[in-house]
């Protein structure tokens, strides 16, 4: 009976998500247009006396940071959706229902790991096109998917926790700056190891660095059974915690009910 209820709520939010293109439709755009003008502007960098990668273009080198980036664009759209169910009156009738309480759940970090392997493959697929060379084959793209659906769905977590506590698509919403900093902070756009100061600390320290490089080496280098570890890993743990955090904010909303 569980299985049947995930598979329904799961079909619900992911028809949702694919009927609203202003969910997915910021994930495209702007990694596309970021993309650009960086390969454009940044062409020699590569050519900087301590750049990681000197024999990858600078197209292959963001190619991991423009995806993750699309991915994290729209992976907190479930909790939002999740809180406009409780604004409108939604939850209250499926917390009313015979439905199993973690299908709610596992409903909507459903559609956000869906729009995830969607959104990575077809970020990548235009940026071979556009001549990015994979150094790890189709084994990094895969390591790439499998990396992308687990940032979405520790920060899915993050959204449908604050959804349950809030009850609120603004505040769910609001923290969509800190995602678009998170990601600047990072290794996502430039090589950690030219970076000084108090940015390139942050950087360094900075967990989506800590899942992009790993992920870049797969495919600007070679694969490495390795580097997958690190990437699926470090997503993993993020993903028990925040998955963990919604849960118990489901139990705490349903208790008050």
């Amino acid at each position: 009976m569980i299985v049947a209820h995930m598979r329904e709520l799961s079909r619900r939010s992911i028809l949702g998500a694919a009927r609203q293109p202003g969910n997915y439709i910021p994930g495209l755009f702007f990694p596309f247009m970021l993309t650009a003008v960086y390969s454009s502007q940044f062409a020699k960098a590569v050519d900087i006396p301590g750049f990681p990668f000197p024999d990858a273009s600078f197209l292959e080198f963001v190619l991991v940071g423009s995806v993750l980036q699309g991915v994290s664009f729209g992976a907190i759209n479930g909790g939002s959706e999740l809180a406009l169910d409780i604004e409108n009156g939604f939850m209250d009738r499926l917390l009313s229902s015979p439905v199993a309480r973690p299908a709610i759940i596992v409903g909507r970090l459903a559609g956000s790991m869906t729009y995830a392997v969607v959104l990575s493959a077809i970020l990548t697929t235009v940026f071979v096109v556009m001549g990015a060379d994979i150094a790890g084959g189709v084994p990094a793209v895969a390591a790439l998917l499998v990396t992308s659906m687990l940032l979405a769905l520790f920060l899915g977590g993050v959204g449908v926790a604050l959804g349950l506590r809030t009850g609120s698509q603004e505040v769910v919403q609001s923290i969509f700056p800190l995602i678009f900093v998170a990601v600047f902070a990072s290794s996502a756009f430039f090589p950690v190891d030219l970076m000084d100061g108090w940015y390139g600390a942050i950087a360094r320290n900075n967990p989506v660095t800590w899942v992009i490089d790993p992920v870049r080496r797969l495919v600007v280098v070679d694969f490495s059974w390795g580097d997958v570890g690190q990437a699926i890993g470090v997503t993993t743990g993020l993903a028990a915690i925040t998955v963990t955090w919604a849960f118990l904010e489901l139990r705490r909303r349903v208790a008050r009910t």
